[in-house]
């Protein structure tokens, strides 16, 4: 027997924690999360119309590169990982190339998660995770295949992680996850007892 495991769905798993000075440059990406989350009134008026549990800045700026030099710092070690997962994943971006976005803060406050949804309009998407302590919520990831499995019989319990319905990625301080901008993902519910910190963006194809 012989099997084919086409149509590959990869997701790319990066470390800040190697990089130079990490633990300063992660501290000061928190202390400026923390900042902008104590004064974005906007951003702070739209998590409590919306019911999110923390704080985004998702809706409320758009230019946080630009604002704040961390972030500025941030997006050039961005650029680079997404060169190299568009290289992985054999793109053809012709003449243009992927240009970041958008880049915001997410605070997820214990029992606040953010639930399934994907990224319109844009090829590559992803998070750092600045803060995740015990007990923190993984990134769940599902198989686009789903809707049209239609009357297909569950997954085994053992079976291998690339044929599961939902694999879920634990990450720590430092970590970078991208994906597809297609492919569904969700945050669940915060489990630690204290907030979850990331910064999630999006490139697009310009």
């Amino acid at each position: 027997m012989t099997l084919h495991p086409l149509f590959a769905t990869p997701i790319y798993e990066a470390t800040l924690t190697t990089d130079r000075c990490f633990e300063d440059f992660n501290g000061e990406i928190l202390d400026a999360c923390h900042a902008l989350a104590a004064e974005d009134k906007a951003g702070r008026a739209w998590c409590r119309s919306h019911g999110y549990g923390g704080y985004t800045s998702y809706a409320s700026l758009n230019d946080l590169p630009a604002r704040m030099s961390v972030f500025g710092e941030l997006k050039g070690k961005l650029d680079r990982h997404a060169r190299r997962f568009a290289d992985a994943l054999s793109l053809d971006l012709g003449g243009g190339r992927l240009k970041l976005d958008s880049l915001w803060v997410n605070i997820l406050k214990p029992g606040a998660g953010h639930s399934g949804h994907i990224h319109p309009h844009s090829v590559i998407s992803g998070t750092l995770y600045v803060d995740t302590p015990k007990g923190a919520s993984a990134l769940k990831i599902e198989d686009p295949r789903l809707p049209l499995m239609m009357a297909a019989p569950p997954r085994r319990a053992d079976a291998p992680r690339e044929a599961q319905a939902f694999v879920y990625l634990q990450p720590q301080p430092g970590t970078i996850y991208m994906w597809e901008s297609w492919l569904r993902h969700e945050v669940p519910a915060n489990a630690a007892r204290t907030e979850r910190v990331s910064v999630s963006f999006n490139y697009g194809w310009r």
